[in-house]
């Protein structure tokens, strides 16, 4: 059984949990990729507490910690842009690195033959017509593969798809 079998039924929490527990093993000193695991890990304890106050045993589900890492990416992202900005370089690049550590727990976004014939099936199996049927087709894509969507590909794809064009595979 390779490691590609694991890590899907893994939870998010567990694949964060393990690869923190694998860092701290490897007694390297603090490396970014230890700190940056640690911030995740303590994010993803924030958010269980949080959980368990309004009554979820199990803490905060896939979907709640899929939200803090894309959460924590865009803060990395918008702090290398200022840090690049005002001329701190290393700064930038120490960002930078952290987005990448905390990306490889997301899932891999649909490629563009993927989407598309993602968005067709949505919007075959919705029998959605109209632009005015977006908000209900974009909700069951995104319902139907979770963390998997990019919200600004999959809309230009769903407006072409519902306004009759042939969208492009490129």
């Amino acid at each position: 059984m390779g490691q590609e079998d694991k890590t899907d039924v893994m939870t998010l929490k567990a694949r964060v949990a393990q690869a923190l527990k694998a860092e701290r093993e490897k007694d390297e000193g603090c490396t970014t990729r230890l700190s940056t695991l640690r911030l995740i890990d303590a994010a993803i304890r924030d958010r269980d507490v949080c959980a368990r106050g309004r009554g979820d045993s199990e803490g905060c589900p896939d979907a709640d910690v899929r939200n803090v890492l894309e959460t924590m990416i865009a803060q990395r992202d918008t702090a290398a842009r200022e840090h690049d900005d005002a001329g701190r370089i290393e700064d930038a690049i120490r960002e930078r690195e952290e987005i990448e550590i905390i990306r490889a727990f997301l899932p891999e976004p649909l490629c563009t033959r993927d989407l598309e014939a993602a968005v067709e099936e949505v919007v075959e199996d919705l029998g959605a017509t109209k632009l005015k049927d977006i908000g209900r087709c974009m909700s069951a894509l995104k319902q139907r593969y979770p963390g998997k969507i990019e919200s600004g590909s999959a809309g230009k794809v769903m407006r072409k798809a519902l306004s009759g064009e042939k969208a492009s595979s490129k």
